[in-house]
C-alpha cells in the first residue's frame, strides 16, 4: 500500500491494538495506556459476552488516554440492539470526542452459539445496525422494520465529533460491502495471501463508492504473539489461533489446506467451554495461517508482508507469551516493517 495510507491524514500505515477484557479492567486499560505510550494509533476493546464488558473497560480506558483512538472491537448487532448499541459507543465518543471509533461485524459464530444467536449472522443485519447508528449519531430519529425494529427512536443527547465505521469481516460480500459503505475494514487475517485476496475485494466496492473513498482503511486484524523464544511465541498463539480457525470460512480453509473436519471439531469443543481440548488440536499449519508468531524478526517479517496489502496491523490477542513486554516489541516490529 502507499505511503500515505492511514485515515484521518495519520501519514503512514496505521497501528492498532486488539484489548482482550479477559483480565481484570484495570489491567487491560494498562495495556491501552501502554500501548499509547508505544506509539499505537488506536484500540478496539473485543465484545464477547464471555469476558467483561467492553464498553465499562472503554469509560475507564477514554479517562486514562487522551490521543489513543477507541472504540469496540467488534461488536455485534445480536446481543445488544442496534440502537442501543449505538447509544453505547456514543457515549464512549461523550468520553473521548473526536477519537471513538466503531468496529462492527457478524460475530463469533462459537460464541453466539452459545447464545441461540448464530443462525442470526449475516451482513444485512451488519449494514443495517450502523447506517441507522450513524443516523442517531447525527442527531435524527429513526423508525426502522429490518433485521430490527425501531420506532421514532433517537438519542437525548449531542454525540460529539465523527465516529468511524469498521466493519469486521472476512467473507467476500463483507469485504466488498465494507469497501463500499462503512470507514474501515478489519479483516480477520493474518496472512499475506489473504490480505491480498481481501484489498481485490476491497477495491470492488470502493468501485461503487458514493463520494470520496480517499480515508477508507483496510486493517489487518492480525492474531500476533511476539518474544524472544520463537517457541514459546508460536505456543502462546494456540488459544486464539483456535477461535480465528473455528469461525474460518471454508474457502480460507481450503486456501492454507487445513482440514475442515478439524476445524469444526475445534469450534464444537470452543462452544462447549472445552478450551483444553480446542486449544490442542491447534496445528503448526494453523499457527502459521492464523497468526504472526515467532521472534520480533520473524514478526516484523510477516508485517511487512502484510502491509504490502494492507493500510496498517490490528495487533491481536495473545500479543505474546509476556503480553507487556510484547507490546513495545509489536510496535517496534511494525516499525521496521513500514519502513521496508
Amino acid at each position: 500500500m502507499s505511503d500515505d495510507a492511514g485515515r484521518g491524514g495519520r501519514g503512514g500505515p496505521t497501528l492498532g491494538i486488539e484489548l482482550v477484557p479477559d483480565e481484570p479492567i484495570p489491567d487491560v486499560v494498562a495495556e491501552g495506556v501502554a500501548a499509547e505510550r508505544a506509539g499505537y494509533d488506536l484500540a478496539f476493546v473485543t465484545c464477547h459476552y464471555n469476558n467483561r464488558s467492553p464498553f465499562a473497560t472503554l469509560a475507564r480506558l477514554a479517562a486514562e488516554t487522551g490521543e489513543l483512538e477507541i472504540g469496540p472491537g467488534i461488536a455485534n448487532p445480536y446481543e445488544r440492539h442496534p440502537v442501543t448499541l449505538a447509544a453505547e459507543t456514543a457515549t464512549v465518543a461523550d468520553q473521548a470526542p473526536d477519537r471513538t471509533v466503531f468496529g462492527i461485524g457478524p460475530g463469533d459464530p462459537s460464541t453466539l452459539r452459545n447464545l441461540g444467536l448464530d443462525e442470526e449472522r449475516g451482513l444485512r443485519s451488519v449494514l443495517e445496525a450502523f447506517e441507522v447508528a450513524r443516523d442517531l449519531w447525527a442527531g435524527e430519529r429513526v423508525t426502522h422494520d429490518g433485521t430490527f425494529e425501531a420506532a421514532n427512536a433517537g438519542l437525548n443527547f449531542a454525540v460529539p465529533g465523527e465516529i468511524p465505521v469498521y466493519v469486521g469481516g472476512e467473507g467476500p460480500h463483507m469485504c466488498r460491502m465494507a469497501g463500499k459503505r462503512a470507514d474501515g475494514l478489519l479483516f480477520n487475517g493474518s496472512h499475506p495471501d489473504d490480505l491480498a485476496w481481501a484489498h481485490e475485494r476491497v477495491e470492488e466496492g470502493r468501485a461503487e463508492r458514493d463520494g470520496d473513498a480517499e480515508d477508507f482503511e483496510l486493517l489487518a486484524y492480525a492474531s500476533v504473539s511476539v518474544g524472544p523464544d520463537a517457541e514459546a511465541a508460536r505456543e502462546a498463539a494456540r488459544p486464539p489461533v483456535a477461535f480465528v480457525v473455528a469461525g474460518a470460512a471454508p474457502p480460507v480453509l481450503e486456501r492454507h489446506g487445513i482440514d475442515a473436519d478439524r476445524a469444526e471439531t475445534i469450534g464444537e469443543h470452543i462452544s462447549a467451554g472445552e478450551f483444553g481440548e480446542a486449544f490442542e488440536r491447534v496445528t503448526p499449519a494453523m499457527i502459521e495461517a492464523f497468526s504472526a508468531a515467532g521472534t520480533p524478526e520473524t514478526v516484523t517479517e510477516r508485517m511487512a508482508a502484510l502491509l504490502d496489502h494492507a493500510d496498517g496491523i490490528v495487533v491481536g490477542s495473545p500479543l505474546g507469551p509476556e503480553p507487556e513486554t510484547a507490546i513495545g516489541l509489536a510496535s517496534e516490529a511494525f516499525e521496521r516493517a513500514s519502513e521496508e
